[in-house]
This record gives structure tokens, C-alpha cells and sequence, in this order.
């Protein structure tokens, strides 16, 4: 498969310009699609993360699940109530959110926590991650009245100190893959290269090349998910993805980690719905102005790439790092059963008075996206645990995963 760049104007050509430079500078003129990956979203200045171009709500590429309804934070907010309380109510309860894009989750959260559990909100330090200096000064700017936020890089936060709760939205998917090819049967990996143009007026075309694997993770990886694509089922030109980053992410997040959970909420599968043969062209898409495309190479910096997560990397990563497994579910159940669904009934009747009907209109529809099945309702929720008492081991012990915690109670 070969791409070229098509569209001048909306691609990041001094980004271009630096990824050239790289190729020029590696060994074979090529590098892993996850450095390229990394390069086009997370570049200093030019990656599409840290660009003042806005990349989420109506004026970006895509939206999440924050900016439909203020709902979604509120709901989880009483998840985070509940996991203060099964820790016993700690005098300092953290929750750290990685990658807290424009803010408005935190907000949201933050004032609903302060309204209604004001007890938790007292010792509460809500930390962001956030790697995007542009975000960040938007993050500040939306949290400046409140004192509890703070925001911290990973090596600020001391190993074995968070007794609370991690918390990401839409954050794996973002994380630079290695892509992959079957050839006779063999796993082989996808780089990247330039063709040289042959005038100065010449468009810089990048270009796929297949070769050796660049690292004996990605076996690994595939054992780690019990994935054997030396099967029949596979053939020749099967493609996808390996997100070795995400293992790391899960690694550091356990380090942090002393006590509580982390939640994590993302588009993808378990790993054999992720490696399905079928799914033959793997799971990468890139997102630009809310319509998406499989080609990488246009719109550099200046379209969001994204491939789907693979849950069971996460679970099996996990544990490994001494994370536990309190449960797996789909966005809409977890949703339902800490309240949702209450919400869009009492709105019915409660609110017609209090507000016109194309508002209820525009919020039960908001309300509604947040559990559509064909989309946000179809998004993966992962809890894991680490460091809880014996006492309440055994009481984990007695329940299945749905029950362990409210969210994933059946409604």
C-alpha cells in the first residue's frame, strides 16, 4: 500500500520538512509508523496535539464523550464517590486524569463533587497529566478558581504515592502503534519512507515499506494477548497493530499506584475481536474535521490518528504490574447502572417545566449519544485495582465483577 501526500495547504510542511530530516538521519531512510505516529501527534511544536489549530468539539475533528452532556461527569463523579468510600474515605483522596484535553471533564467533576459530596471534595487533589502545552493552558484557564488541581509530569508523581483513582478518556487510542504485515506467512513490520522527488517542485510523498520486525516486543506483545497469526485463519496482506506504548502507559500507571483504581474508557475490543481475520486492514483511522479516512499521510499534523485499543493487553499488562481486574464493560451498561437512565427519565417529567423543549430536546439527545449502541454506548470500560485491604479482598471475593463496583451493578 502506498499513500502521497493530495492536499498542500492542509498539511504541517515544516513538520513534514522534520520527519524528512529523521528519515534522512535512520538507518535504511525509514522508521517504525510508531515514531512517525509519534512525530505527526506529539511533535513540540508541530504535532497535532500541541498545535493551536482546536482539534476537539464542533470546530475540531472529533468529540468526546464530556462535550455532548455534562451528565457523563456527573455520573462517574458518583463512581468516584463510591471508590472513596471503599477505600475507607482517605483524608487524601487523588484522582489524576491523563490527558484531560480542554478541561471541561475536570470542571464538570469538580463542581458536581463540590455541590453534592462536599465531604470528598475536602480532601480531594485532582492531578492532570497533560502533555499538550496548548491544552494545558487551556486546562488552566477553565480550572483557575479551583485550588485543588494541580498538574504534574509523570516523574513528579512519586511512585507509590496515589491513593485514589486514574482516570482516562479516549487517551490509549491516541498512543503511537507499530503496524504489521503478514508475508508468507512471516510477521513483518510497516515503516516508513519518502520518496525522493525528482524537482524541487515535486510534492514530498511518503510511502510504506515492509520489512524485519524492529523489536522482539511485538512477538511478545502477541504472546502477551495469546494471539498465534502463524494460524491458517490469517493470510498473506493481513495488517494491524501493535500498541507497545499502552504496555508502558499501564506500567507507569502501576508504579504511581498505591492504593484504589484505574478506570479507563476507550473505543476498541478484547484481542480476539481486535485480531479478528477478517478484519483484515487493521484498526487505524485518522480523523479530520469529524469525518474519517485510513490514510495516514495526508494532513500531516493536522488530522488526529488513532487506532483502537486491545483490552486484553491491558488486563494481562495490568496484571502483571499487580493491577486486579474488577471488571469490563460497554460504556452504555456502565453508564445505566451509576444513574443514567434516571437522569433521561426524571428529565422527562422534572425539567419540561423548567426548561423550553428545544433544550430538553438538545440534552436528552446529548444524553441519548452517551448509550448509543452504534457509537459512544459502544466504547469499553476497563477498572482495575491495586493494594486494597484483605477485608475488602474478601469482600470482592463474594461478588462478580458486574457487582464489585456500582458501575458495573445491571441496572
Amino acid at each position: 500500500m502506498k499513500f502521497q501526500h493530495s492536499d498542500i495547504n492542509d498539511s504541517n510542511w515544516e513538520l513534514c520538512a522534520l520527519i524528512c530530516e529523521r528519515l534522512a538521519a535512520s538507518p535504511q531512510q525509514r522508521i517504525t509508523f510508531a515514531e512517525y505516529m509519534d512525530l505527526a501527534l506529539y511533535h513540540p511544536q508541530h504535532g497535532y496535539y500541541n498545535s493551536d489549530r482546536p482539534s476537539i468539539g464542533k470546530q475540531g475533528d472529533f468529540i468526546t464523550s464530556p462535550h455532548w452532556s455534562a451528565d457523563f461527569a456527573e455520573v462517574l463523579a458518583e463512581q468516584f464517590v463510591e471508590m472513596w468510600e471503599l477505600l475507607d474515605r482517605p483524608s487524601n483522596f487523588a484522582i489524576v486524569e491523563m490527558g484531560a484535553g480542554r478541561g471541561t471533564f475536570a470542571e464538570n467533576v469538580l463542581q458536581y463533587l463540590q455541590r453534592q459530596h462536599p465531604d470528598l471534595f475536602k480532601t480531594l487533589t485532582y492531578i492532570i497529566v497533560e502533555i499538550s502545552p496548548i491544552l494545558q493552558a487551556e486546562q488552566r484557564q477553565r480550572l483557575s478558581d479551583i485550588k485543588c488541581v494541580k498538574w504534574c509530569n509523570w516523574d513528579e508523581i512519586v511512585n507509590n504515592s496515589i491513593v485514589g483513582c486514574f482516570f482516562s478518556n479516549e487517551l490509549v487510542d491516541a498512543l503511537p502503534v507499530h503496524q504489521f504485515i503478514l508475508e508468507s506467512g512471516q510477521v513483518r513490520e510497516i515503516y516508513v519512507a519518502a520518496e525522493t522527488p525528482k524537482n524541487e517542485q515535486e510534492e514530498i510523498k511518503f510511502i510504506e515499506v515492509i520489512g524485519e520486525v524492529s523489536t522482539p516486543k511485538i512477538a511478545e506483545y502477541l504472546d502477551l494477548v495469546s494471539i498465534d497469526l502463524s494460524a491458517s485463519v490469517y493470510g498473506d496482506g493481513y495488517r494491524s497493530e501493535v500498541n507497545l506504548a499502552a504496555l508502558d502507559w499501564m506500567s507507569t500507571v502501576a508504579q504511581k499506584l498505591q492504593r484504589g483504581y484505574l478506570l479507563t474508557i476507550d473505543y476498541g475490543y478484547p484481542a480476539h475481536r481486535y485480531y479478528n481475520p477478517r478484519r483484515r486492514e487493521g484498526t487505524l483511522q485518522c480523523y479530520y474535521l469529524h469525518r474519517y479516512h485510513n490514510n495516514p499521510y495526508i494532513n500531516v499534523g493536522r488530522q488526529d490518528l488513532t487506532a483502537h485499543v486491545n483490552f486484553t493487553a491491558l488486563e494481562r499488562q495490568g496484571e502483571l504490574c499487580g493491577l486486579d481486574v474488577v471488571g469490563f464493560t460497554q460504556q452504555a451498561l456502565f453508564l445505566m447502572a451509576l444513574g443514567l437512565g434516571d437522569r433521561i427519565a426524571s428529565m422527562s417529567t422534572n425539567d419540561a417545566e423548567a426548561l423550553d423543549l428545544a433544550t430538553l430536546l438538545r440534552r436528552r439527545e446529548a444524553l441519548h449519544q452517551l448509550i448509543d449502541p452504534r457509537g459512544l454506548g459502544s466504547f469499553g470500560v476497563l477498572v482495575q485495582s491495586k493494594g486494597l485491604k484483605e477485608e475488602e479482598k474478601v469482600h470482592e471475593a463474594k461478588l462478580s465483577p458486574r457487582e464489585s463496583l456500582k458501575g458495573f451493578t445491571v441496572p
